[in-house]
């Protein structure tokens, strides 16, 4: 199935989305596009507050992007993989059965999956700056992260549950 049906199936039933996801086997390489496209998107969604911020502070917008690239593409996907860790070895104290693949998938299908939201958040801080509405966008970004990441663990490390959900 495409990854933009799925990004869409995953705002309704994330669960599902993620089981169909490990039906197709343990392949890093598909993981890692995830991690990366996920990556990319927020790194492109950072581009008008970069263009805002540097015109305000009448500074080089290149350089800005130059680092912003740095960053969420070398610097973040290497800390993904490590959260990723982490929260499988936490889970492993909840007597979660899952694999560090799985919470690897379940993390970066999260970023992914939750990245159009960071694109129209993004949109949001360069034409309006920092407002309350652009902080409600944000914490509804977060907030459909979190809920993804908690969902796709649960999948992955406890197995399927309900399976309407």
């Amino acid at each position: 199935m495409a990854v933009t049906r799925d990004i869409l199936r995953t705002w309704r039933t994330p669960r599902r989305v993620i089981r169909d996801l490990l039906a197709m086997g343990p392949r890093e390489d598909r993981a890692l596009a995830y991690l990366m496209a996920a990556c990319v998107m927020i790194f492109v969604a950072q581009w008008p507050r970069l263009t805002r911020d540097a015109h305000f502070a009448g500074e080089d917008l290149s350089q800005r992007i130059g680092y912003e690239m740095t960053s969420w593409l070398i610097v973040w996907p290497l800390f993904f993989y490590i959260l990723a860790l982490v929260l499988h070895g936490v889970l492993l104290f909840f007597r979660a059965r899952g694999s560090w693949f799985g919470a690897r998938l379940a993390l970066f299908w999260a970023l992914l999956a939750s990245s159009p939201m960071m694109l129209f958040y993004g949109l949001l801080v360069g034409f309006t700056g920092q407002t309350t509405g652009t902080h409600l966008v944000g914490g509804a970004w977060l907030l459909a992260l979190t809920v993804f990441l908690i969902q796709g663990l649960r999948e992955v490390e406890f197995g399927a549950g309900d399976s309407n959900v």
